[in-house]
């Protein structure tokens, strides 16, 4: 089994892009994990009144999953569309490219969010840079004041997290439902078996979105994620917990197997086959992100019910009256129970 793999890498190990007392920033994008394509991500951990000051995407779309944690989100779209609202654990929200926005601890722990932006190379500016970027004639003709009340501007570089003074403050509108806000932990799982579940993040669930969507996957020791390919879908997942293998196939005939654990991150270009199988008694969960707003999937199982018994002998080589008695499958479960004893683990 490969220890380590083009298709996988760490987000909690890697090199932190930001880290203070007051949280930390790190992520994956090609500049370090060369195999991605049209997708990165990111990990945000905010400590209690910290706040993960405003700015805005240039180039991406972005979804993110809160992990831990209580946060406060407030955004200024296209068109003066302002929204504010809470985000609990289990629940997701979604910031159009170049819409400003801030995120803010308001719990009493700390908080973590899981974020992926339509991006393999994500830019952002910051709001303070940007404002440091005018003179102070221009911010008061902005603001019609005189240029001197800008003069307390310190001009200094943005710190990316900084800390509250005092006492959070929610809007009284922050609990009213809003577009940009998602409880993908709430939905009824659309999949779900007695050995794993797929709760879905995407179009047809989530207006919003419009190049993005999320799958959250629970699987258990009894059950894997069976063969499979996304016809026209890149994924880039995250183990959020358990402790799984996954084997890809390359176009070349290359197979590459590993092992993921809680922290590591993998991506799957568009049409690869690959699968998934917890390896512990625990089980996993993972956020798997995708390129399209409605991922398609083909599945090994209803793949062989596609073609008739005299072509799949022909293709594998194999007398019919010998093949697997295949059942039929109009519709692919993609979780599928393990009935057979784990392959070792080399």
């Amino acid at each position: 089994m490969a220890t380590e793999s083009r298709h996988v890498a760490s987000l909690i190990g890697a090199g932190d892009t930001y880290r203070t007392e007051l949280g930390s920033i790190s992520e994956l994008t090609a500049e370090d994990f060369p195999i991605l394509s049209g997708l990165s991500l990111k990990r945000i951990v905010l400590e209690p009144g910290a706040i993960r000051e405003p700015q805005w995407n240039v180039n991406a779309n972005q979804i993110a999953y809160v992990v831990a944690g209580t946060v406060l989100v407030s955004m200024l779209g296209d068109g003066d569309e302002f929204s504010t609202f809470v985000v609990k654990p289990g629940q997701m929200y979604h910031v159009a490219s170049g819409a400003v926005y801030h995120i803010e601890n308001v719990g009493e722990g700390t908080a973590e969010i899981i974020a992926s932006l339509r991006s393999d190379r994500p830019a952002h500016f910051s709001l303070q840079n940007s404002f440091n970027a005018m003179s102070d004639a221009v911010l008061g003709n902005t603001y019609d004041l005189p240029a001197s009340a800008f003069e307390v501007f310190g001009r200094q570089d943005a710190a990316q997290i900084v800390r509250r003074e005092g006492a959070a403050r929610i809007p009284d509108s922050a609990g009213l439902p809003n577009a940009h806000l998602f409880d993908i932990e709430a939905q009824n799982p659309p999949l779900s078996y007695n050995y794993g579940s797929a709760r879905l993040g995407r179009k047809q669930f989530w207006a919003a979105l419009d190049d993005l969507s999320m799958y959250s996957l629970n699987v258990a020791s009894t059950g894997m994620r069976e063969p499979h390919w996304h016809p026209v879908t890149a994924e880039l997942g995250y183990v959020q917990s358990g402790h799984a293998r996954m084997t890809v196939l390359d176009p070349d005939g290359s197979l590459d197997t590993y092992e993921l654990e809680p922290g590591h991150a993998y991506f799957i270009p568009r049409a690869y086959p690959h699968h998934i199988e917890a390896l512990g008694e625990e089980g996993i969960h993972f956020l798997i992100f995708f390129d399209q707003p409605t991922p398609g999937d083909v599945g090994y199982r209803a793949t062989a019910s596609a073609f008739s018994r005299e072509v799949l002998a022909a293709s594998f080589g194999v007398p019919e009256r010998q093949l697997p008695q295949f059942p039929p499958t109009p519709v692919d479960p993609l979780i599928v129970s393990r009935n057979n004893p784990l392959d070792p683990v080399a």
